[in-house]
């Protein structure tokens, strides 16, 4: 790995930013150097929103996202107003309530990742741990193990235990697609 760049979006509530600072803390656990920009909406919800990370072996000199290997995107909206820079050969996962425009040069992981939050983690608020689960479990770009110290650094303790079970159960359902990263 030289340097990748991902891009996490959504609407504001859905935990978007939380999931990428949690990326790029793994990272650093893992002995990459990794940075994290956000941005969003001046809603509180329902805005769209985006986390950016870049990790890279290198230093990295500028820290936003040019062109992102991986799109995440867990709305309609954020995956509307995010895919326009993607790599020509870059990774969309969304979740599939996301209609992805029939684009041959992306590969496109289409999961239900809400559904799986709300009914086998057993909360919908864990989405974005869900998902950060499937992008980690496609990309293995960082440990489990360090993404776990991550989230139990970042979340509220009492949590923890849900989250891990979120992680878990993205990871168990990228499990399910044929095709690797």
């Amino acid at each position: 790995m030289n340097k990748f760049e991902m891009r996490f979006a959504g609407t504001g509530g859905q935990g978007i930013i939380l999931a990428g600072i949690i990326l790029a803390e793994a990272a650093l656990l893992d002995g990459k150097n990794s940075v994290e920009t956000q941005s969003y909406g001046p809603e509180a919800r329902g805005g769209a929103s985006k986390s950016e990370v870049i990790i890279s072996d290198d230093i990295i000199d500028y820290p936003k996202v040019q062109r992102p290997d991986i799109l995440a995107a867990m709305s309609q909206k954020a995956y509307n107003m995010y895919k326009k820079d993607l790599k020509s050969d870059g990774i969309v996962i969304t979740d599939n309530s996301v209609v992805v425009d029939d684009n041959a040069m992306n590969k496109v992981f289409s999961l239900p990742i809400i559904e799986t939050a709300k009914n086998r983690v057993g909360s919908l608020f864990t989405a974005n741990i869900v998902l950060l689960g499937v992008v980690a479990k496609l990309t293995n770009i960082v440990s489990q193990e360090s993404l776990i110290k991550a989230i139990i650094q970042k979340v509220p303790k009492d949590t923890v235990k849900l989250n891990e079970k979120a992680l878990e159960t993205g990871y168990s359902i990228a499990d399910n697609v044929l095709i690797k990263i």
